[in-house]
């Protein structure tokens, strides 16, 4: 059996989301629902994030079995089934005080599990440098994973405006 990997890609609600979960049900063969990963952790107890969880979680509401996973994704991804991860920039916000290592070594382990995996990527590193180290290292990690994630990937799709561009 062939397993996918997935890269859907762009920028803060470009419906890139909505796409990947479609994706993802598509891949899903067997009778188990697919399972979507969501990586936001609201430390920061915020309001508007909150309702763009809820929004995200009716997205998906009956058709996948979810795990919250802030940290380590990689000890959830276990059987042969299909994964949404969404997404990778919270997963990188949550691990900002790791090195680059760490982040390359969890991929490279994650992207050669016999498992079908759709990831979600906001593309936040097309401007300017930011001023500040940790917006710098947000920024660099992202692109960083990026180049990561679509090198192993069978596919990848840049979204803008709830249309999706295969690129690979």
């Amino acid at each position: 059996m062939s397993f996918k990997k997935v890269l859907y890609i762009g920028g803060q609600k470009s419906g890139k989301t909505a796409l990947a979960l479609k994706h993802t049900k598509k891949l899903s063969k067997n009778k188990k629902l697919p399972i979507y990963i969501a990586t936001y952790k609201n430390n920061f107890n915020d309001k508007s994030m909150k309702e763009r969880l809820d929004a995200h979680k009716n997205e998906r509401i009956n058709f996948f079995d979810t795990i919250e996973k802030p940290k380590n994704i990689n000890s959830v991804v276990k059987k042969k089934n299909t994964y949404i991860i969404d997404c990778l920039s919270m997963w990188i916000f949550n691990n900002l005080e790791k090195d680059k290592k760490y982040f390359t070594n969890h991929l490279k382990k994650l992207l050669k599990k016999d498992v079908n995996i759709v990831f979600v990527l906001n593309n936040v590193n097309s401007g300017i440098i930011p001023i500040d180290k940790i917006s710098r290292k947000f920024i660099d990690i992202t692109g960083i994973v990026g180049k990561i994630v679509a090198k192993y990937c069978d596919e990848v799709y840049q979204v803008t405006y709830g249309i999706k561009n295969k690129i690979k």
